[in-house]
């Protein structure tokens, strides 16, 4: 851990509310992008951090400094988010418009090429929310954070060889969704 963040962190532990509010804002940006990812949606992903940060706030006495305040603060945000998909399940949505465009503005980027990484990232987000919960966490952390294996385990309190397998699982249903081959694609149809 970085010194500074060390310095933080020994600050809020003794009671110093600066200090963790610096801790916020120095991991902030990552612990909702981590969010977001796991839940798919902005309003969820600001409410997951909300209470992560509320809980790492009443919690972070208990801070034993074996890893980084970042990565304690992923298990944090990746449990509350958890608890937070289990309890929206069993909530009634309402789906999206799915034919409401995503614009970009940005002079500089062509608008074919932007077409074209737009319809990719649906597609991928789209796959991504159909994953469950356990599995996308694991790929999230994995291929997005670039997290080993062991850190993911530690992260989600699974073991390693758990963690490895349902990354293997989700990968192959990524692929299944984004790139069926041609007898995956009859099944889908059936």
């Amino acid at each position: 851990m970085p010194t500074e963040l060390a310095d933080l962190v020994a600050a809020a532990q003794a009671g110093d509310r600066e200090a963790f509010d610096e801790l916020v804002k120095a991991t902030y940006a990552d612990a909702y992008t981590l969010a977001f990812r796991l839940t798919g949606n902005e309003e969820d992903a600001r409410d997951v951090v909300q209470d992560a940060y509320l809980r790492a706030y009443k919690g972070v006495k208990r801070f034993r400094g074996d890893a980084q305040f970042s990565t304690w603060m992923y298990r944090i945000v990746a449990n509350c988010a958890s608890t937070h998909l289990a309890k929206r399940s069993r909530t009634r949505q309402e789906p999206l418009d799915e034919e409401a465009p995503l614009i970009d503005e940005r002079a500089e980027v062509d608008p074919e090429l932007r077409a074209d990484a737009s319809l990719a990232r649906d597609q991928v987000t789209a796959a991504l929310g159909e994953l469950p919960p356990k599995l996308r966490a694991v790929i999230v952390l994995r291929d997005i954070y670039d997290l080993p294996h062991e850190a993911i385990a530690d992260e989600l309190g699974i073991s390693e060889a758990a963690a490895k397998v349902r990354l293997h699982r989700a990968r192959r249903k990524l692929r299944e969704r984004l790139l069926p081959m041609r007898g995956e694609e009859e099944a889908r149809a059936v």
